[in-house]
């Protein structure tokens, strides 16, 4: 072998031991699931990023789930490039639910699509992701909501629901059909947490009233809604943090420790950002063998500010989650 191929080989080699060793992985908008032995990060990205773990400390980069973007989302969405937002993984009916969000920053102009696929395993002669098209669509002009952050939430009788949203009139929760391919007919929705929006602009404009990133779980008697209130992806200058509020069914009323409705612009707050952390937010809570995690993204303050994931232990203290640094 000649000195250019063993340096290639070395340089290689390098990489890959760099790329298992990440501790703190560049991710954004994460969310986690496992299967078998591995666990697996898919969040914002071109194409939807993709990370695997086995033990939640040492993360390889895997393939993106798009090698090119659908079809459909470069003609709905007209600038669309292939970097989706936000996408939120389940397991059901036999498959894995991915549901995604294709926009153009700051606008309403948005969809939120659907893959599938019978393994997480790329190894396996059954993985293929196969896209199941648009099941949501926000338009400037007609809606007051955006159709990004999705988060799929079973409810006790088995029913998929979808909540989604961001800034405009806030978090909207609508019902799927029993397959969670479409929208459950009556169409069902509802808002279930908003923020009072100071400018006087147009409906087509986000506003000032930062709120996203919902995430719903189910614990003991309650429905949890996560949000995250300020704002992201201004690096060191990001101001993120995570809010709580529960309720005793699905469509709520979600109320915070205090009572105040989140419609309402109510929330306890969960975690913010300190001097290490300029912001953190976005975040989903995992179940897993060990307990609950919260996985979410922060700005590392000694990074200028560069995303970064995280999971801290989730403990429920007087039927509220508390974080727990490890």
């Amino acid at each position: 072998m000649g000195k250019k191929a063993i340096t290639a080989v070395l340089l290689l080699l390098i990489i890959t031991a760099q790329a298992q060793l990440t501790t703190a992985p560049p991710v954004h908008d994460p969310v986690m699931i496992r299967q078998d032995s591995l666990y697996y990060i898919f969040c914002t990205g071109r194409g939807i990023s993709v990370w695997s773990s086995p033990d939640r400390q040492h993360w390889t980069a895997r393939a993106p789930v798009f090698s090119s973007p659908p079809s459909w989302t470069t003609i709905t969405i007209p600038g669309f490039t292939g970097h989706f937002w936000a996408p939120d993984i389940s397991f059901r009916n036999g498959k894995y639910y991915l549901y995604y969000a294709v926009s153009i920053f700051g606008k309403n102009t948005s969809c939120i699509g659907l893959a599938t696929n019978k393994t997480l395993d790329p190894q396996s002669p059954d993985f293929k992701w196969e896209d199941q098209g648009k099941i949501i669509q926000s338009i400037p002009g007609r809606d007051r909501w955006n159709a990004i952050d999705p988060n799929l939430i079973v409810d006790d009788q088995g029913a998929p629901w979808l909540d989604f949203g961001s800034f405009w009139d806030g978090i909207k929760l609508t019902k799927l059909s029993p397959d969670g391919r479409s929208l459950a007919e009556p169409q069902q929705w509802y808002t279930i947490a908003s923020r009072h929006r100071t400018e006087t602009i147009p409906d087509t404009a986000a506003g000032d009233a930062a709120i996203e990133a919902p995430f719903i779980c189910k614990k003991d008697n309650y429905y949890y809604l996560f949000v995250s209130f300020d704002y992201c992806c201004r690096g060191e200058k990001s101001t993120y943090k995570m809010m709580v509020g529960r309720a005793g069914k699905i469509q709520g009323p979600y109320l915070d420790r205090d009572g105040t409705p989140m419609t309402l612009g109510g929330g306890s707050l969960v975690l913010e950002g300190d001097r290490n952390w300029n912001g953190v937010g976005h975040c989903a809570v995992v179940e897993c063998v060990d307990g609950y995690f919260l996985v979410f993204h922060g700005y590392d303050a000694k990074d200028n500010g560069r995303s970064k994931l995280r999971i801290e232990r989730l403990i429920w203290v007087d039927g509220w989650p508390v974080v727990v640094r490890q």
